[in-house]
């Protein structure tokens, strides 16, 4: 098949979370197809890349479509889904076989979908349908795998370094953090407690940064602003760069971004965060504990996963020692000695 001019991918509904997490996707499909026409379609709601994370993918994306209505109603079987269009190539992005059908309805020159292990695709992963394929665990390493089967490769186009970013975001991210000096991007925050490395560990961390002539920013959500009295009076050389009075704060989750590539190096727990600092293209060190790396670590380039399991056969945020993670940070430190 010759490169497809025309490409269709179709999501059920993109989140702010979820467009982070499939920004790595997006990205090696462009490199695979530079010069395509790429519509993404949520076909269930809207999509991120439509708001908050347009300006991340003015690059990446030709058009987004929102609320399109197609994959919930067996009824969608009786006609054809975007009647006036047709598309050289359309990738499925979900797994449930209704949408999936319904989808393969949209004109177009070939499909590809890992519904039913990619039964109703028109190319498939060695094994599939039946075999032994086995599915990813990782949702962007599922997505990826459709990278390298629409560009007919083992292995989807490598994506090293960080993502085109605003002008804006990267100004003020110099605002913030002025001149030149070492630094490591900490993110304490998660959806939830039980994701969080303890804010005492994090601030030793940060004292020992420092200690190394390392400066600790910490990078604080809108629901963590309150953690900065605790964590400035354990590590009062820290910086907060988020909860400054003049921060534009308009420009998230950019802006978070140009924050770290002002960086050396970044380390985070199993959150949104976290993948905010993988698309930076910096070095990250992810931390875990009741959650799956397997099925949640961020798409990195250089990437260290330190978890609660390996280090203390717990599955608890708080049993990571603090030298597990200092050992997982200082080769990434030393590169930039």
């Amino acid at each position: 098949m010759k490169a497809p001019r025309d490409i269709l991918i179709y999501v059920g509904v993109d989140l702010m979370g979820d467009g982070l997490i499939k920004l790595p996707f997006l990205r090696a499909l462009r490199a695979a197809f530079p010069r395509a026409r790429m519509t993404w379609l949520a076909g269930k709601g809207k999509s991120a890349y439509a708001g908050r994370l347009k300006p991340l993918v003015a690059g990446l994306l030709d058009e987004v479509i929102e609320d399109a209505g197609i994959g919930s109603h067996w009824s969608e079987l009786l006609r054809r889904p975007l009647p006036r269009r047709s598309f050289d190539l359309v990738i499925d992005t979900q797994r449930r076989a209704l949408t999936c059908l319904v989808l393969r309805r949209v004109r177009h020159g070939e499909f590809l979908s890992g519904c039913s292990n990619y039964l109703w695709s028109d190319r498939r992963p060695a094994g599939a349908p039946v075999g032994a394929y086995k599915k990813p665990k990782a949702m962007i390493a599922q997505m990826l795998e459709l990278v390298a089967l629409a560009a007919g490769a083992d292995e989807p186009p490598a994506i090293a370094g960080g993502i085109e970013l605003p002008d804006a975001a990267r100004a003020e991210a110099r605002r913030l953090l002025p001149g030149s000096a070492r630094r490591v991007a900490l993110a304490p925050g998660a959806g939830g407690r039980h994701k969080c490395w303890p804010l005492e560990r994090f601030a030793a961390l940060a004292n020992r940064l420092h200690g190394d002539g390392v400066v600790p920013i910490f990078v604080l959500g809108p629901e963590e602003t309150e953690w900065q009295a605790e964590l400035g009076a354990a590590c009062p050389a820290a910086c907060f760069p988020l909860t400054a009075a003049d921060a534009k704060l308009d420009l998230e989750p950019m802006l978070s971004m140009a924050l770290a590539e002002l960086c050396d190096a970044c380390v985070a727990n199993d959150a949104g965060t976290g993948h905010i600092f993988a698309a930076s293209g910096r070095p990250l060190v992810s931390l875990f504990g009741p959650t799956s790396p397997e099925k949640f670590a961020p798409y990195c380039d250089k990437l260290a996963i330190v978890t609660s399991q390996a280090t203390a056969g717990s599955e608890r945020m708080q049993d990571i020692p603090l030298e597990a993670v200092a050992k997982a940070l200082a080769p990434f430190l030393a590169q930039t000695e």
